[in-house]
Formats: structure tokens, C-alpha cells, sequence
């Protein structure tokens, strides 16, 4: 009876003592847990940041219109500017008063 009585405390013992594979289980489906949770936010920040990269490529995009547009406007203004010089020098409103001034007298 004494051996009965000294192996059912041992048993109940290891009962409740985890083993060493039960422990290293644990901290594997609580880092795994952990790990999911992470990946879960990463692929969040990703989709974020997917959308934010197409938002700066929208913008980029109509900078570089606005800048041709500009260009194009620029290159008007320059043609229009020559003909501009072109009419002034033509119909001699272009002299300098040192120009004018013998008409003047006439």
C-alpha cells in the first residue's frame, strides 16, 4: 500500500507540472499569435501606403500637365512678344525721344 500511496502524489504531481514540449508549445502559439497580429498590421501600412503612392502619382501627374501648359503659354507669349517688337519697331513707335525729337521740330 505504501508504494500506491507515494505513486499517486508523484502522478497527480505531474499532472500538474507542464512538460517541457507542453511549455514550448505555449510560446510558440503565443508567438505565432503575435506574429499574425503584425502581419495583419504590415498589410495594413501596406494598403496605406499602396494608396497614398497612387494619391503623389495623381499629383505628380498634374504638376507635370500644369507645367506644360505653362511651357506651351510661355512659348505664346514669347511669339506674341516678338510680333509685338515687330509692329512697335515697323510703325516707329520703338525710337527713343533723341529719335523723335527732329520730327518734332519739323
Amino acid at each position: 500500500m505504501s508504494s500506491q500511496e507515494n505513486t499517486r502524489p508523484i502522478e497527480e504531481h505531474l499532472q500538474v507540472i507542464p512538460s517541457e514540449l507542453e511549455i514550448i508549445k505555449q510560446d510558440f502559439e503565443k508567438r505565432s499569435s503575435e506574429l499574425e497580429k503584425k502581419i495583419e498590421q504590415l498589410e495594413e501600412e501596406k494598403i496605406q501606403l499602396g494608396s497614398d503612392v497612387d494619391v503623389q502619382k495623381l499629383e505628380a501627374e498634374k504638376m507635370r500637365k500644369r507645367k506644360n501648359m505653362a511651357e506651351e503659354d510661355l512659348g505664346s507669349l514669347k511669339i506674341y512678344y516678338k510680333k509685338l517688337r515687330l509692329s512697335i519697331r515697323t510703325i516707329g513707335l520703338g525710337k527713343i525721344s533723341e529719335q523723335w525729337w527732329p520730327e518734332i521740330k519739323e
